[in-house]
């Protein structure tokens, strides 16, 4: 629309349509997005969720598209502000972008919800909404010990997000779930290969100078505590 301001309802509206349809046009990442919510809606769909299944679901969605469609109304701004490299600049769209991730990992979250128990009823046979889905524990482990390496990471202010800085998060998330498959009672050959494999993980963080022996350690102790910690007082 060109004028500064529309004159009517209808004229309101039809200016929010264009910037969807400018921003999925120019966006990939908002295409990604749509695509998604298509795929997730068919599934939907197929395994006739309820209706508070439903509602968890289109929350889900909507909460990813409007994060994306205000990130991409911050870069746009930014970019006519500051045209030029400027770090604050920089910063306001690093935010922008970290809203996008946080409501990815929420919709994710809700999505596993919502979809867990018709995707993977062998785990669990008539699971209901408001019991506990399969696996639940497992990834509230990981959440929680991903939300606690960013604090930590902020807090020694060393490194980038997936580079370097104490602790290891590459190590913390791979020793967690090792920690959930041991406790979920598998036996001790998987038990010993997801450790194996979690400690390939860190050991590769090493290899490539990355992280410290230190913050290798620190990070692999906080994924295994915290892991085990929640499980001896929830499971």
């Amino acid at each position: 629309m060109d004028k500064i301001k529309p004159s009517s309802w209808t004229e309101s509206v039809n200016c929010a349509i264009e910037g969807i349809l400018w921003t999925a046009k120019s966006q990939r990442h908002m295409r990604y997005h749509f695509i998604a919510a298509l795929v997730v809606f068919l599934v939907a769909l197929l395994f006739h969720v309820t209706t508070l299944e439903f509602i968890l679901i289109a929350f889900a969605v909507t909460l990813v598209l409007f994060a994306e469609m205000v990130n991409t109304a911050l870069e746009v701004l930014v970019d006519l502000v500051s045209p030029e490299y400027h770090p604050l600049a920089g910063r306001v769209k690093d935010v922008a972008a970290g809203a996008v991730l946080i409501a990815s990992i929420g919709a994710v979250v809700m999505g596993y919800l919502a979809l867990a128990h018709h995707v993977l009823p062998s785990l669990d046979k008539g699971l209901g909404l408001l019991r506990t889905p399969p696996g639940g524990l497992a990834m509230i482990s990981i959440l929680v010990v991903v939300i606690l390496v960013v604090l930590l990471k902020a807090f020694f202010g060393k490194g980038t997000p997936l580079h370097g800085g104490m602790p290891s998060g590459h190590a913390a998330v791979a020793f967690s779930v090792a920690t959930s498959i041991i406790l979920s009672g598998v036996g001790p050959v998987i038990s010993l290969l997801s450790v194996a494999l979690a400690a390939m993980v860190s050991q590769s963080r090493l290899l490539m100078k990355i992280h410290t022996l230190a913050e290798v350690l620190v990070g692999a102790l906080l994924g295994a505590l915290i892991t085990l910690g929640l499980y001896w007082f929830f499971a």
